[in-house]
C-alpha cells in the first residue's frame, strides 16, 4: 500500500465517521442549482475534514471537491473529492451513501477510495495494481447473457428536461425487460459493478467527483467504461456507460435506440 493510498483511506474513514455519526440527526438543508440538488452541513464538515487531513501532509497538493470547487492554485497532484455522494438519500435517512476520494496525477487517476460507512465497506484501487473490497481483490461479473443481467442507473437533477435522452434510455431498458436499480449514488453504482453485484451502469450529467474513484475501481476490476456512443471516456466526460465488458455492446445497442426515435 502506498503512502498516498493510506492517506486517502484514513481521510475517507474520517469523513465517513462524520456521515455515520450525523445520519439520524436533523440537518441544515440547502439547495444548489435545482429543486432536488441538496447540500447539508454534513457535506461541508466531511469535506473540510478530508481536505484538512490531506493538506496537512501534502500542502502543495490541490483539490477539486464538490462543495468547495477547484483550487485556484495548480499542482501535478490533484485530489478529486465527493465528501457525501448520495446527499438526497442521506437527508432522508436512507443509508445508501458514501465518501469518494481519488488522486489525479498528471491528468491520470492513480488511486481511488470509496467508503460506505454504514456497511463499513472500503473499496480501494491503485493504477495497475487491482481493485479491492476490505482488502480482498474484486472483479466484475462474468455474465455475458444480457437477458440475465442486473443494471443500475441514476437521473440528473433536471430530468424533466430529458437531457441526453435520459428518460428514453430508461424506458428502452425497461422495454428490453432488464431489471434496473436506482441507488442514488454514482460512486456506489460504479463500486458495485466493479465487485460484480451489478453488471452495468449508465448515467448522464455527472461530475468528476462523482466518478473519479469509481472509474478506477471499475477498470482495475476488469470492467469497461465509454461514453454513451462507445467513445473513449475521461472523468470530465458528462455521460458514462460502465459495464463488465461482456455486455457493453448490448448496452450500447439499447442506448442507441433513443437516437433513432
Amino acid at each position: 500500500m502506498t503512502e498516498l493510498l493510506d492517506l486517502a483511506i484514513r481521510a475517507a474513514r474520517a469523513g465517513g465517521a462524520i456521515l455515520r455519526d450525523g445520519v439520524n440527526n436533523a440537518h441544515d438543508i440547502r439547495y444548489k442549482e435545482g429543486e432536488y440538488n441538496l447540500v447539508t452541513e454534513i457535506d461541508t464538515r466531511s469535506e473540510r475534514e478530508i481536505i484538512g487531513m490531506i493538506h496537512t501532509e501534502h500542502p502543495d497538493h490541490t483539490f477539486l471537491a464538490e462543495e468547495s470547487g477547484a483550487a485556484a492554485t495548480q499542482s501535478e497532484y490533484r485530489w478529486i473529492i465527493d465528501p457525501l455522494d448520495g446527499t438526497v438519500n442521506y437527508a432522508h435517512g436512507l443509508p445508501v451513501f458514501c465518501v469518494s476520494i481519488a488522486l489525479e496525477v498528471g491528468g491520470k487517476i492513480i488511486l481511488g477510495v470509496i467508503y460506505h460507512p454504514m456497511l463499513d465497506e472500503l473499496f480501494t484501487a491503485e493504477k495497475n495494481a487491482g481493485a479491492f473490497l476490505n482488502g480482498k481483490r474484486i472483479a466484475v461479473s462474468c455474465e455475458a447473457d444480457f437477458s440475465k443481467t442486473l443494471l443500475v442507473t441514476g437521473f440528473p437533477y433536471n430530468t424533466r428536461e430529458n437531457p441526453h435522452h435520459t428518460i428514453d434510455h430508461f424506458v428502452n431498458f425497461v422495454k428490453a425487460g432488464r431489471p434496473i436499480r436506482r441507488l442514488g449514488s454514482a460512486a456506489l453504482d460504479l463500486a458495485y459493478v466493479a465487485c460484480g453485484r451489478l453488471d452495468a451502469f449508465w448515467e448522464v450529467s455527472l461530475h468528476a467527483w462523482d466518478v473519479a474513484a469509481g472509474s478506477l475501481l471499475l477498470t482495475e476490476a476488469g470492467g469497461m467504461i465509454t461514453d454513451l456512443q462507445g467513445n473513449p471516456w475521461t472523468v470530465y466526460t458528462e455521460a458514462l456507460l460502465a459495464s463488465n465488458g461482456k455486455i457493453h455492446d448490448d448496452m450500447l445497442r439499447v442506448i442507441a435506440l433513443a437516437d433513432r426515435e
